[in-house]
């Protein structure tokens, strides 16, 4: 799955001109084909989420939640066509989502469990749209090689933690979430993501291998983080995993809620450390 996220990535790159010599400085065509894979699993990760919070008997309203993380999430890549302020462009979006679940709330609930359903729909339009908007940001903002970075130093981290944990684990690390996690699975994630992030940012030149090793522990813990809250979110729900669609994972949520966590403090990193794009 990494591979073939990858390969998307790395056409939409083809496609924009970020992999040739000369690159076409529009940012308004940049991260296109990305931008529509994102918006697409916001589908089914929302009508995950609608079903974890239904074994609470909370309704997550889907139509809205579902429209709103599509803006959300692609909001990186519209905004510029808007003669607007992106601070103003999220006010509203912000406003009118809340509007917006107000409205369905009462044509289909009434007065019924409006703080709960209007607050989880609400969280589940913040959670998956908003941390979305920061991958296509990447993209965006500092180019295709970044963001792969990040991808790919969180996801090896799983693969770490789950490596680490088997040959190594003895101490728990969070046994009231998640008994299997323990902390040689957490030094497994950071090792396996400074090896990742030091090999992309020496490979394609975007920033110091000191850096790089400081960004993979970064991404490692966080991401470890974004792992535990939604396994908060499906114990609370006594659930195992969030669907079953992806075998041997479980559902969407499962396998994007670590970049989901990730995704913010990759673009502050980058903001901080680089500061321009890189292609």
């Amino acid at each position: 799955m990494t591979a073939s996220f990858a390969a998307v990535a790395i056409c939409d790159g083809w496609l924009d001109g970020s992999l040739t010599a000369s690159v076409a400085d529009d940012s308004s065509i940049q991260g296109t084909l990305l931008c529509i894979v994102v918006s697409i699993l916001m589908v089914p990760a929302q009508l995950e989420l609608g079903r974890l919070a239904r074994a609470k008997e909370i309704r997550i309203f889907a139509p809205v939640a579902i429209a709103a993380s599509i803006l959300f999430a692609s909001s990186w890549y519209w905004m510029p066509f808007i003669e607007m302020s992106p601070a103003i462009c999220l006010f509203l979006l912000s406003a009118f989502c809340l509007a917006g679940l107000l409205v369905y709330q009462y044509v289909c609930c009434g007065t019924s469990g409006v703080l709960a359903n209007c607050g989880a729909s609400w969280f589940s339009v913040f959670y998956l749209g908003a941390l979305s908007g920061f991958v296509v940001a990447l993209r965006i903002d500092f180019g295709l090689w970044p963001m792969l970075m990040s991808v790919f130093a969180v996801k090896s981290s799983d693969i770490g933690a789950y490596a680490g944990g088997k040959l190594f684990g003895r101490h728990k690390f969070a046994p009231k979430i998640s008994p299997g996690k323990t902390w040689e699975g957490m030094g497994g994630a950071a090792a396996a993501a400074m090896i990742v992030s030091i090999l992309f940012a020496t490979g394609f030149g975007i920033m110091s291998w000191r850096l790089a090793a400081i960004f993979g522990c970064g991404a490692a813990f966080i991401g470890q983080m974004g792992d535990l809250a939604e396994s908060m979110m499906k114990r609370d729900a006594q659930q195992k995993d969030s669907a079953k669609s992806v075998p041997g994972f479980g559902g969407i949520l499962d396998i994007i809620d670590s970049p989901l966590a990730t995704a913010p403090f990759a673009y502050l990193f980058f903001l901080l450390t680089v500061g321009r794009r890189i292609c």
